[in-house]
């Protein structure tokens, strides 16, 4: 990037924000920086005041700053070290180690603000990503190339799931991936990162954080810096890369920090005017090439378990595949608590799927949407009232949502039950048998956290 040179001096700081008086106007998204107590201070140009003056977000703690100190401009945007060894390992938004370990060696520095690969570059979806998790390869299966939201109040599941696909990836596919924790707990990411060494997975895996304590503009660029690896790990490694965020909708929470501290007026519902455009620009630089494929999962904290929120809506128009987690599915013990009838992917069509596959998954489908239908009328009038038609799918559909639950590799640790993956073939082996009334006479306790049914 060059050595820095002298570009001006801050004159107000409020917050996270800074006023920087110019010699010369930097491009928006330039990087400067400060020293102080030897230790440096990088900004980031958002908005340029009038002819001499700009605002910039500060990427560190603002305590020490004073007016009249000097800033230097590094010649470029935000850039990152990359390197075939960054896999293992725990970093930080400017590529620096969060794990005690050296720093990355090499030459090569990537920009977190490239622009997405080139429509001609692009690869379309290439087919059902197997995850090995009952419910999802059924009902709302994950498309290799594509993007998949998991979407659920707080506690119902989402990091645990995120979790189990990184657990999945690696074992079934010897991929890569790469876990933006953007505006993580640092208990939660402590947590993770010693779990995946536990589990063997961690040297193909790299984990980028950016906490909860730490700037808006750390926690709304953490996510760009994941994704600059995982851009890296496709075209130079030509990798398959499974790209992870934990929690996306707080990439937005800080982009409305960031809008609020430099003026913006709010839009609906109080979120920044800029919304739609921040979040297509990190959704649309997730794309396969014809060099690697990136497959992305996205953890989705739904405000007060509302779906019609603007940013949750700005983020479900980019994905494939949607994931909805329920709160009263989870309250009767049923883990993963996906539930089956609100969530789904574009691509359940029967020319994708095969015709098999999507017939199995409709008619498990049906037999859940008339278990709900009919749960009114059981607790007014009871099972008897039904008709022997309705009995017999009420009976079926609850033997398929205890089938439906299954328990993880990632928390075998925590109840003591084995971890099972089960591969899609035998998921539609087992439902169809439950549609054929083959496990009719079997208690439903029997279907319960089991991985594959034996006759």
């Amino acid at each position: 990037m060059g050595d820095p040179t002298l570009i001006g001096t801050i004159t107000e700081v409020h917050g996270p924000v800074v006023v920087i008086d110019c010699q010369r106007l930097p491009p928006l998204r330039q990087a400067l920086c400060a020293s102080l107590d030897h230790e440096t201070y990088v900004f980031e140009v958002h908005q340029h005041l009038d002819a001499r003056r700009v605002r910039a977000v500060t990427l560190h703690r603002t305590s020490g700053l004073s007016r009249g100190m000097a800033v230097y401009d590094t010649g470029a945007p935000l850039h990152v070290p990359v390197s075939p060894d960054c896999l293992g390992r725990l970093l930080n938004v400017f590529g620096e180690p969060l794990d005690g370990g050296a720093p990355l060696e090499t030459d090569a520095y990537r920009n977190v603000h490239v622009r997405p690969a080139a429509l001609s570059e692009a690869v379309g979806v290439s087919g059902i990503l197997e995850t090995g998790i009952k419910v999802i390869d059924l009902l709302c299966p994950f498309v290799r190339g594509g993007k998949t939201g998991l979407f659920g109040g707080a506690g119902v599941g989402k990091t645990v799931l995120i979790m189990e696909f990184m657990h999945a990836i690696i074992s079934l596919y010897q991929g890569v991936s790469v876990f933006a924790g953007v505006g993580e707990r640092i208990r939660e990411g402590h947590e993770l990162w010693k779990e995946l060494q536990a589990a063997g997975v961690m040297e193909k895996s790299l984990l980028v954080f950016g906490q909860m304590d730490e700037s808006p503009g750390v926690r709304f660029r953490v996510g760009l810096t994941a994704l600059t690896y995982a851009e890296y790990l496709r075209d130079t490694l030509k990798r398959e890369v499974l790209f992870l965020v934990d929690n996306i909708f707080r990439f937005v929470q800080a982009g409305s920090e960031v809008s609020s501290l430099l003026g913006r007026l709010p839009a609906t519902v109080g979120y920044q005017p800029t919304l739609a455009t921040e979040v297509a620009e990190i959704e649309e630089r997730i794309i396969s090439t014809r060099k690697g494929a990136v497959t992305s999962v996205q953890a989705v904290y739904v405000p007060a378990d509302d779906m019609t929120d603007p940013a949750v809506s700005a983020i479900l128009s980019h994905l494939d595949t949607t994931v909805i987690l329920s709160r009263a599915i989870a309250a009767q013990g049923l883990y993963p608590a996906v539930d089956p009838l609100r969530s789904g992917s574009k691509l359940m069509d029967r020319h994708f799927l095969g015709d098999r596959h999507y017939t199995v998954a409709e008619a498990v489908r049906e037999h859940l949407a008339r278990y709900a239908e009919l749960q009114d009328v059981i607790a007014m009038l009871g099972l008897e009232e039904l008709s022997p038609v309705d009995r017999r799918i009420v009976h079926r559909a609850r033997r398929l949502q205890r089938y439906l639950t299954q328990p993880f590799h990632v928390t075998a640790h925590y109840t003591g039950i084995a971890g099972v993956s089960v591969p899609l073939e035998q998921t539609l082996r087992d439902c169809e048998d439950f549609l054929a009334g083959k496990y009719d006479d079997l208690p439903e306790e029997a279907c319960y956290m089991k991985g594959v049914m034996t006759a």
